[in-house]
C-alpha cells in the first residue's frame, strides 16, 4: 500500500518515510501512577485538581527514528494546520506518509494538506494499530506522580522528555511487526527514482 502511495505521488522528492501521528494532552491535574511501596502503605504524592493544559502534538517514524513535535495551547483543526505546515518544512524533499486516527479535527475540510505529506487513516476505534499510543503511555508514566505549579512547567518538562527520546528508542518501541513486514520499509529509507 506505501508503495503505491510513494509512487502515485507528483512531486520533487528525493525519500519517503512512513510517519504515525497522534497528540496528547499534558495538564496541571496530577495524574495518579503506581509506586512501590512497602505492604499496606498508601504512596503519598502532591497532587491538584487545576484543569489548565496544553497539547503535544507527534509525529514519530518507526523506519529510522525520525520524530516531529509541536507543543500546542489547545487542538483543533487551525492548530492542525499549524502542525502540517511545521512538520511539511522538515526535511521538505521527503514525501511523508502520515498514519493518523479519524479526530474529527484530522479530516476538517478546511485544512490544506501540503504536497508532500500523504495522510493514511487508521481504521475506526483502533488505538492499538497506532504505535504512537505506546510513546504516550511512556511519556505518561514519566509524567505520573508529579506537581506542576504552572503550564510553563508541563512544557519544560515535555521539552525535556523529547529532547532525551532518541531515534533507536523511537524505532523500540514503534517498530510495529504489521509496519516492519511492509515491501516497501524493507529498503529502510527508500531512494524515489
Amino acid at each position: 500500500m506505501c508503495q503505491e502511495i510513494a509512487l502515485n505521488t507528483v512531486g520533487d522528492f528525493n525519500s519517503v518515510n512512513l510517519y504515525f501521528q497522534d497528540e496528547s494532552r499534558f495538564g496541571l491535574f496530577t495524574r495518579n501512577g503506581k509506586s512501590v511501596t512497602a505492604i499496606s502503605v498508601k504512596p503519598i504524592c502532591t497532587f491538584q485538581q487545576v484543569f489548565k493544559s496544553t497539547w503535544l502534538s507527534r509525529a514519530f517514524s518507526p523506519i529510522i527514528g525520525d520524530h516531529f513535535q509541536l507543543i500546542l495551547p489547545h487542538y483543533n483543526a487551525d492548530n492542525f494546520q499549524v502542525f502540517f505546515n511545521n512538520f511539511s518544512k522538515e526535511n521538505s524533499k521527503e514525501l511523508k506518509i502520515m498514519v493518523l486516527d479519524n479526530g474529527r479535527f484530522h479530516k476538517a475540510k478546511k485544512l490544506i494538506i501540503p504536497e508532500n505529506i500523504v495522510l493514511v487513516f487508521l481504521p475506526p476505534y483502533s488505538p492499538e494499530l497506532n504505535p504512537a499510543e505506546k510513546m504516550w503511555a511512556k511519556y505518561k508514566r514519566e509524567f505520573s506522580n508529579k506537581f506542576y505549579n504552572s503550564l510553563e512547567d508541563v512544557e519544560d518538562f515535555i521539552t525535556n522528555v523529547v529532547k532525551a527520546t532518541g531515534k533507536k528508542e523511537v524505532m523500540s518501541i514503534c517498530g510495529y511487526s504489521y509496519v516492519l513486514l511492509d515491501k516497501i520499509w524493507t529498503i529502510s529509507y527508500m531512494r524515489l527514482v
